[in-house]
């Protein structure tokens, strides 16, 4: 405690840390649920993930996270980057167009500058949400 303020407040299902001020921020909800990196090039491999199942490689750029433990529902947030090296340089991973969220996975697209289909050597997914 600081004062009579607690500065962590745990309960069977939740855990608490006071931050600034007196505010009071939820562990649970501030933890990033999947995270995954990914190398397109050649056979589609996982480089480093949490929650997450497999990888399904569709096409050129274009690949699924599917995820081991299912999301509550598809409005989480969701961060999507890639690399930019070499010949890779430039470009813009985004949500894939031809698909929305789902509970189980995302599938997502990477871009080189001129927006035609393009594997990178990683590619990076964060989400963070509430689960299932």
């Amino acid at each position: 405690t600081i004062g009579s303020t607690p500065v962590v407040s745990a309960s069977a299902n939740s855990l608490t840390i006071r931050g600034e001020g007196s505010n009071q921020t939820s562990v649970q909800q501030g933890l990033a649920k999947v995270f995954h990196s990914v190398d397109q090039t050649g056979t589609t491999t996982t480089l480093d993930s949490f929650n997450v199942s497999s990888v399904t490689d569709h096409t050129t750029g274009a690949t699924t996270s599917s995820f081991s433990n299912n999301l509550n529902n598809v409005n989480y947030a969701y961060n999507l980057t890639r690399d930019r090296t070499g010949a890779q340089n430039g470009g813009v991973v985004q949500q894939s167009s031809s698909t929305t969220p789902q509970t189980t996975g995302l599938r997502y697209g990477c871009f080189n500058e001129t927006f035609g289909s393009q594997d990178v050597d990683s590619v990076c997914l964060s989400i963070h949400g509430d689960l299932a």
